[in-house]
């Protein structure tokens, strides 16, 4: 549970000096010459808090230098905070929320934060990082979108079932880490990458009767099947179910908190329930190693007003 009396969500002293241990874990380091733990902090009435200066190169830096923080007017315990609140929301919680909680004078400032926040949460992918000898790997897609009779008349696109929805591709490793992946259309062209990509060969891959996966499953160790369409969904260790409960909990979020999530913006979204999922207190992380996570992730991005979009 988030401890919202933890100093470090109102002092600002404080704030810095923990952002600046999890930047920099072993000593401050140079972003100009790269000078490992050879800086002093400045200190002088007209110096403002947490501005160091290289004993090599001789120039100033701080430890929000090339991360998502740099040039931000927004105070570092309010960054903490809404990290903390994010990282501890299992289905989310929206930039309204954030506004009202932190204060803001702008709902604009707390939807790019929090995006900002979802972009220190993309997690690099590892080639073949899924999986391995004896492990299984469920492939399951769904689609994101509101139903064509809820939308405004504008915005209808005519069409029934899936048609103005957005494809969603996740690989889900049994009792591991989830891969979210929005893709263009739904079809073995683009799942094929993606799988080959992530998953381990070694692995044993479950999907259901799906034409999508039958010409990708013969690479590795083992493709097992279910039959939906039969109301076949579990035989023996066979299954997507751990696929199905992961869109369920990102449907929740989406539907229930965000009620609606851009083409454009849908990436990072998907960052967002995978960071959650892949640190979840079944493989032993709290909320407060979920947020450092988070915090540490910021490192060598950015995102800014006039690029909101970044790359996701």
């Amino acid at each position: 549970m988030t401890n919202l009396t933890d100093p470090i969500f109102h002092d600002e002293e404080i704030a810095r000096r923990h952002f600046e241990a999890l930047r920099w874990p072993d000593g401050p380091i140079c972003p100009h010459c790269g000078s490992f733990n050879n800086a002093t902090e400045m200190k002088g009435k007209s110096t403002r808090p947490g501005v160091y200066k290289c004993k090599d190169c001789r120039k100033q830096f701080t430890a929000t230098i090339g991360t998502l923080y740099e040039r931000s007017h927004i105070p570092l315990h309010k960054w903490l905070l809404a990290t903390r609140l994010i990282c501890s929301s299992k289905k989310a919680i929206s930039a309204h929320q954030l506004w009202r909680m932190l204060g803001f004078g702008s709902y604009r400032t707390a939807w790019f934060m929090a995006h900002r926040i979802r972009e220190g949460m993309r997690e690099a992918r590892v080639l073949g990082g899924m999986g391995g000898a004896g492990r299984v790997v469920e492939a399951d897609e769904t689609y994101v979108g509101g139903k064509e009779g809820n939308k405004h008349k504008g915005k209808r696109s005519g069409r029934q079932g899936t048609q103005g929805k957005e494809p969603v591709m996740t690989l889900v490793e049994r009792g591991g880490k989830a891969s979210s992946h929005h893709v263009a259309n739904v079809t073995a062209a683009t799942i094929r990458p993606i799988i080959i990509s992530a998953v381990s060969r070694q692995s044993r891959l479950h999907t259901d009767e799906s034409r999508l996966y039958s010409s990708v499953g013969w690479r590795f160790a083992a493709h097992e099947t279910v039959e939906h369409s039969a109301e076949e969904y579990v035989r023996g260790d066979v299954h997507t179910n751990t696929a199905e409960g992961f869109f369920a909990i990102l449907k929740r979020g989406i539907y229930g908190t965000y009620h609606h999530v851009s083409e454009a913006h849908l990436a990072r979204y998907l960052h967002e329930f995978d960071f959650r999922y892949n640190h979840r207190v079944q493989l032993g992380c709290d909320d407060a190693t979920r947020a450092a996570l988070a915090v540490k992730g910021i490192a060598g991005k950015r995102l800014t007003y006039r690029r909101p979009y970044g790359t996701a």
